[in-house]
């Protein structure tokens, strides 16, 4: 009986030591939680304005007017289109005017913004503004409704972030083209350093 007793306190010992372990293992291998849902749009944000700026302050001045075939916009124009669209939906976004005052149906125009100076500054703004109005509303902010400043309608504030995004993202892989036929390499597709 004895020996009994000393076999069962052994196996509830290893059974109690590979449940503990194993639940250890869990516990590292759990991921973790994700950060909120601000904190994930912001991450999105400076990454695609982020690109847009390197490409703004990596791309030659002298090829700044360059584009890939005479119906498309230039490479200065295209940043310019994206600013653009980044003041009007901020501004919808804040409610109040934010960046340099834009109209509904024209975006910023190269006789103001001559050098390639000029544009990655105006750019890089724009995006640090958005960060900070991100970071302000935090995650309520992404609850609320703003108005369309293209047609009008109402829309979530998420939805207006995602949507802004995602146009800067189209601009972004256009101008991946534009230095390519232009013989260059896009800044993300140069080797790490």
């Amino acid at each position: 009986m004895l020996k009994n007793l000393r076999l069962f306190s052994i196996i509830a010992v290893i059974v109690t030591l590979s449940a503990f372990s194993g639940a250890q293992t869990a516990a590292k291998d759990s991921p973790k939680p994700a950060p909120s849902q601000s904190a994930e749009i912001l991450t999105a944000w400076n990454d695609i304005g982020g690109r847009l700026v390197e490409m703004a302050e990596d791309f030659p001045e002298d090829k700044y007017d360059f584009k890939t075939t005479p119906a498309q916009r230039t490479f200065a124009d295209n940043l310019l289109h994206v600013a653009s669209d980044y003041c009007r939906e901020l501004s919808a976004i804040k409610g109040s005017q934010v960046g340099p005052a834009i109209t509904p149906d024209k975006d910023f125009s190269r006789a103001d913004y001559k050098t390639k100076a000029d544009i990655a500054k105006l750019l890089k703004q724009a995006v640090a503004d958005g960060a900070a109005l991100i970071q302000e509303q935090g995650d309520a902010g992404l609850t609320r409704q703003s108005k369309n400043p293209y047609d009008g309608t109402m829309q979530h504030v998420s939805y207006t972030w995602l949507g802004t995004m995602e146009h800067a993202g189209e601009h972004y892989g256009q101008l991946v083209v534009y230095y390519r036929v232009a013989g260059l390499v896009p800044p993300a597709s140069r080797p790490k350093k």
